[in-house]
């Protein structure tokens, strides 16, 4: 298929009727022909026109051709392309687009300048994109983690009535002592007791999100609010999610819902990394039960060697620090490559991880083992 041309001069064939029709929905938006639903620079380019019930249309279209992975990949290059954003605060226009992660992170960035007609609406469309990704990553993310919790939790020398049978008899089989009489009878001994301690229903770790909420962080903001409210909702961990630009706020009242964490943030700005560093050090009680993960492309605005520093201090008092590039499916980020290296020097290891990698990467620092970096064209 020819876009921004006429295909019957240029193949030699003529499309009709649904051939044409998808033809013309691609050429309204990558045919030069302006905005979806007007008329373009050629006779048979829609172009993509100003109005939102033209633009309404042409979406219609387009969820009726073409599969959704393409449909969103086309409602992002109308938004970043041709400047539709403005359409987003309409309510019918809402009502018309496929939602997923980008489409969030585009509404959050317009969300103080939406009118009240439109926000119940807006809401509705990140509910439906949150209450996806929870299903998708909750049950694998809270089974990780509890996992990783109980071998962190593990004792060798617990009271009775705190001994996990099974996995002591398993660590001493090799103590196996058969019993007179050569009837197969036999016992172990118990050389080596494993079980868990009464205070295995209460806390044992407490987790830091520290997110950079600039604009090109959008789709990492979305995941971590999700991730936040599934770690909230486990009792034996202590989560505390704050964002950051050039201010700081703290969201932990609201991670029962990420829907109004994510409402709670606002996309762009500048960034300042080590104020947000010094506001999560202060709130640090058990260093040495504290995982910190800062998500950032380590743009800093702030003080450098301060944020540094604030690492450093943290990891000296045994905190576990991670740090992610991004927290999406997008790729290779785009990051600040100096301040990466300088977190590598320190032993924090910055790296982009995609969402399904995160339970695994909280694991390992819930554990206190080396982090399952996955790419070392992503990390420094």
């Amino acid at each position: 298929m020819v876009l921004g041309g006429d295909s019957a001069e240029t193949t030699g064939c003529t499309l009709t009727g649904r051939d044409a029709a998808m033809d013309g929905a691609l050429n309204a938006l990558y045919g030069g022909g302006g905005r979806p639903g007007g008329r373009g620079g050629s006779d048979r380019s829609a172009g993509l026109g100003g109005s939102a019930p033209s633009v309404a249309r042409w979406l219609g279209d387009i969820r009726t051709y073409f599969p959704s992975s393409v449909v969103q990949v086309m409602q992002r290059d109308a938004i970043e392309r041709l400047g539709l954003s403005a359409l987003l605060l309409e309510p019918e226009m809402l009502e018309a687009v496929e939602a997923d992660v980008h489409l969030v992170g585009t509404l959050l960035s317009l969300n103080k300048a939406m009118p009240e007609t439109t926000k119940e609406t807006a809401r509705a469309v990140v509910r439906k994109v949150v209450d996806d990704l929870e299903r998708r990553l909750v049950t694998r993310t809270r089974a990780t983690l509890t996992g990783a919790l109980d071998r962190s939790a593990k004792i060798n020398r617990p009271r009775h009535r705190d001994i996990d049978w099974d996995r002591t008899i398993r660590a001493n089989l090799k103590n196996y002592l058969p019993l007179p009489g050569g009837d197969g009878a036999g016992t172990v001994v118990p050389e080596r007791l494993i079980g868990y301690g009464r205070a295995a229903q209460a806390v044992k770790k407490d987790v830091i999100l520290c997110i950079d909420q600039s604009g090109s962080m959008a789709a990492s903001v979305v995941y971590a609010s999700v991730f936040g409210a599934v770690l909230a909702s486990m009792r034996t961990l202590r989560t505390r999610l704050v964002v950051f630009d050039t201010a700081v706020v703290d969201l932990t009242d609201q991670l029962d819902d990420p829907v109004d964490v994510l409402f709670g943030t606002q996309l762009g700005g500048g960034t300042d990394i080590n104020r947000a560093l010094a506001y999560c050090q202060s709130r640090i009680t058990r260093p040495a039960e504290t995982v910190v993960v800062l998500i950032s492309d380590l743009y800093e605005g702030g003080i450098r060697n301060e944020m540094l520093k604030r690492v450093a201090a943290m990891k000296a008092s045994g905190v576990q620090f991670v740090t992610l590039l991004a927290l999406s499916d997008e790729g290779a980020p785009a990051y600040d490559r100096e301040h990466a290296a300088a977190l590598g020097a320190l032993g924090a290891p910055a790296f982009a991880c995609t969402p399904d990698l995160f339970p695994e990467v909280m694991a390992a620092a819930l554990e206190k083992r080396p982090l399952p970096i996955p790419d070392k064209e992503t990390h420094q």
